[in-house]
């Protein structure tokens, strides 16, 4: 029986977040966690392998040669260790069967409610946050999801399969859903158990369903395959036409004799 992966610990995820705070200091740019969770996904169930090396400097730098805003190799390496640890983590559980997403062996997206936790602050430090545009639940996620999936249109585009098509389509429109705005009266806080409420149950439910579309995209790419480049076929030359090789014969006196 294959034993799985010990899930990464909140000093392991505060450890990432350290990091690309530190970043953000030479890098405006560099994204949240939350954002890059929703890459990793997308990345993890893609129709082709894309490499570290092809995806790194889209996801954290402007997609050219220029360098990424690491502080040296050590930060370097501490961050791609921590991003391979998730990545294990994330395909080991999109590979496992699973019948309800509470169970601990499902996909769990390290989202947060941030406008549960800023309601949890005391009323002094909420007075300071007023004014400012707070995510939704699971927007930011699925921001970074989407963000692969436009910038690698390829390994996205519908198969010829009406049937593949539409599971498709579907399955990513449950994600493009909690890129928007929650405007549901709020009934519930997934920030805290006892918390004042920050998320409608709609986007709840709809958090769920763009969790089991991770797993049906996984499985609609990981069924039909990579692509395959097209064969270019070369006309083949008339049997008195001068040989496409060079030798100044006739094509039925050399190459097609």
């Amino acid at each position: 029986m294959t034993a799985h992966l010990s899930p990464m610990d909140n000093p392991e995820f505060d450890q990432l977040d350290a990091i690309l705070d530190d970043m953000r200091q030479r890098d405006e740019e560099i994204p949240q966690w939350e954002f890059l969770e929703g890459a990793l996904a997308a990345l993890a169930c893609s129709r082709r392998t894309i490499e570290p090396d092809e995806y790194f400097p889209v996801l954290l730098g402007d997609g050219g040669e220029n360098a990424i805003a690491f502080s040296d190799d050590g930060q370097k390496q501490a961050f791609e260790a921590l991003w391979q640890r998730r990545w294990a983590e994330v395909t080991e559980a999109l590979a496992t069967n699973v019948d309800r997403l509470d169970e601990d062996a499902a996909y769990h997206p390290e989202v947060m409610d941030v406008r549960g936790a800023v309601a949890c602050l005391p009323e002094a430090d909420q007075v300071t946050m007023r004014g400012q545009e707070l995510p939704s639940f699971g927007q930011v996620w699925a921001l970074g999801f989407m963000f692969v999936v436009e910038n690698w249109p390829e390994e996205w585009a519908a198969p010829r399969d009406k049937e593949a098509a539409d599971w498709l389509d579907s399955a990513l429109e449950r994600i493009v859903v909690l890129t928007e705005d929650d405007h549901a009266t709020p009934t519930v806080s997934m920030f805290s158990e006892d918390g004042p409420p920050s998320v409608s149950q709609a986007r709840v439910d709809a958090f769920g369903e763009a969790i089991w579309s991770v797993y049906e995209l996984r499985q609609l790419w990981h069924s039909l395959g990579p692509r395959t480049a097209p064969v270019n076929k070369t006309a083949t030359p008339g049997r008195n036409d001068a040989c496409p090789c060079g030798s100044d014969k006739k094509y039925k006196k050399c190459c097609g004799a």
